[in-house]
């Protein structure tokens, strides 16, 4: 945890991240990476890491896969609202946390709304395993813009109604030029930012379906960026509508394309979510919060993470006719939203 005057920082401070920035590599080039070599290269112990997507909505599951087979200590994890991803991160620090540990989150949501409230949430927070600092969706938001901005904090209402201004970091103070009461939220800088998309070129120029999450944002308040992509494109059928792009390539890092990357959340256009395996995964940390019994735990995450080479191998064991099922039931949804 950095220190500047009277503030902490659980990521990168204003002047840190303005450094970064002007230090970058902002060329276009090939960022094509693997997954094994975009983690290692980029996330490391201690870091403060931005979930993109949003619930069960593009979530960068194949990411946290990979992050939880390389082993991470010490992570502080920074999101507007988040299900399946954070869960994964979770649960491994529930099953081994000499092997994987988040000591700190900064959310406004965390949870599955159909689903109900992540097991994996409650065993942590029950058990006083993380830091907790709570905002709004709209405050992470805010937050995260600041940071894209290069401002070390934004100006905002939003707290004042509300018991936010107990549970964080808000300011709050004279407005200079009304004299009301304001609140100040301080940007979120993370080290890095994790993100899946629909479609990519091989600079990472990103383009996203359907709610953009802050994703954006997300993507321009880090130090780096890993993205995963439904598709690689090419870049000149990316640039051809170029109010498509939503994320820039300048603010990426490595771009790997892991179709299903979202799975079993669900990715806009491409596939529905897979509430049978998402319940499967929820009843076996379920047991282990309730009993203590982190058998079933351990056989899904033997299964499917530990047991497996890359994600693509999670991916076949589910079978082709669920999968089908899943990218008809999107169509489906995309046809009637039309």
């Amino acid at each position: 945890m950095r220190t500047d005057l009277d503030m902490y920082w659980t990521g990168l401070s204003p002047d840190e991240a303005r450094e970064a920035l002007v230090n970058k590599d902002k060329s276009m080039r090939d960022k094509r990476m693997t997954l094994k070599q975009a983690v290692d290269q980029f996330v490391k112990n201690g870091d403060n890491v931005g979930v993109g997507g949003f619930v069960n909505i593009r979530q960068p599951i194949a990411i946290t896969h990979e992050m939880i087979r390389h082993g991470f200590r010490d992570l502080t994890l920074s999101w507007q609202s988040a299900g399946m991803a954070p869960d994964y991160l979770a649960g491994a620090m529930m099953l081994d946390d000499s092997h994987f540990s988040i000591k700190r989150i900064e959310l406004a949501y965390w949870a599955h709304e159909a689903f109900g409230l992540s097991p994996m949430f409650r065993y942590l927070a029950e058990r006083g395993m993380v830091e907790i600092e709570d905002w709004s969706n709209y405050n992470m938001s805010a937050r995260f813009k600041a940071g894209a901005m290069g401002l070390p904090f934004i100006p905002t209402r939003g707290p004042l109604g509300s018991d936010i201004v107990k549970t964080s970091r808000t300011k709050v103070i004279d407005c200079p030029f009304t004299g009301r009461p304001i609140a100040l939220l301080p940007a979120s800088n993370p080290d890095v930012a994790i993100i899946h998309v629909q479609v990519a070129d091989k600079y990472g120029n990103c383009i996203i379906r359907g709610t953009d999450c802050t994703c954006a944002e997300i993507a321009m308040a880090s130090a780096h960026t890993i993205v995963t992509c439904e598709q690689l494109v090419s870049h000149e059928l990316v640039v051809s509508n170029p109010k498509d792009i939503l994320i820039p390539f300048m603010a990426v890092d490595a771009i790997v394309e892991v179709p299903f990357g979202a799975y079993p959340g669900a990715c806009r256009r491409h596939y529905y979510f897979d509430s049978e395996h998402i319940n499967q995964f929820h009843a076996a940390a379920e047991v282990m919060r309730k009993e203590g019994n982190s058998e079933l735990l351990q056989d899904y995450y033997e299964e499917n993470i530990y047991g497996v080479e890359e994600f693509s191998d999670f991916i076949s064991q589910f079978p082709f006719k669920k999968l089908l099922a899943g990218q008809a039931a999107e169509s489906f949804n995309c046809e009637r939203l039309a």
